[in-house]
């Protein structure tokens, strides 16, 4: 075995018993997820942008702003949207029983739905979702090769199989619009998703998985964050991401 191996045998050994030690203490206290579905062809969305930028900065919520496509058929193509986005919305509305999508939209902690630019509402659902913190804990190192992720244990787990998803995060960029709703703005984004993908199910017992840096097909990013959600689409019971200059 050598060196390196043995390191990251230790590290991980010391990650899953980290892990244990805070499932047997009852929990922790982990950051509710916003996700801003958005577009830079919306002329009604820069406020709620505004507001992703303001939650990005905060400790008790991990916030990420996803932007959608089905608006650039109104004249300006958002150079930050991807269809695995769209999907992602589109999903939840199925699962919400919603009638169709819609900007700005943000989901808080896979539960609750509210126009992204209604401030008072969004701190509502954030306050709402902090007193159900029943959190599964997921630790993240990165090296420059591979990613490690161990999610749980919860030895009381008796909810639905969750899926663990992987987000690829950009932590900024300003764009110039040069057309539609609002041509001629130069609008910030935060935490922008750049690509996501499911890399496993948690079912309870701890997870370990160890994943490659860079596959190839992965955008530019500077961060990740790992989220486990009940049913793929629903609750949401752990959370995490790394940046600079972890990762």
């Amino acid at each position: 075995m050598t060196k390196s191996r043995t390191v990251l045998g230790l590290a991980l050994a010391m990650a899953a018993f980290l892990v244990a030690g805070h499932a047997a203490a009852g929990g922790g206290k982990r950051p509710v997820v916003v996700e801003l579905f958005t577009s830079q062809g919306c002329n009604s969305c820069p406020p709620a942008d505004v507001m992703l930028a303001r939650l990005a900065d905060r400790k008790d919520v991990l916030a990420m702003s996803l932007p959608i496509t089905y608006w650039d058929m109104m004249g300006w193509k958002d150079t930050l949207a991807s269809e695995a986005n769209t999907r992602r919305q589109k999903f939840y509305s199925e699962i919400m029983g919603h009638g169709g999508v819609y900007t700005p939209q943000m989901i808080v902690d896979g539960v609750s739905d509210v126009i992204g630019s209604r401030e008072a509402t969004v701190e509502a659902a954030i306050a709402l979702r902090e007193g159900d913190m029943d959190a599964v804990p997921v630790l993240l190192h990165a090296t420059r090769q591979e990613i490690h992720v161990v999610v749980g244990p919860a030895p009381a787990h008796d909810g639905p199989d969750a899926t663990i998803w992987m987000f690829h995060i950009l932590g900024k960029a300003t764009v110039s619009i040069g057309a539609g709703e609002n041509e001629g703005h130069t609008l910030t984004y935060r935490n922008i998703v750049r690509d996501l993908k499911a890399i496993g199910i948690w079912k309870g017992p701890v997870v370990t998985l160890d994943l490659p840096r860079q596959d190839g097909t992965t955008a530019p990013h500077d961060a990740v964050a790992v989220i486990v959600q009940q049913g793929g689409y629903g609750r949401i019971v752990g959370a995490a991401m790394i940046g600079h200059p972890d990762y």
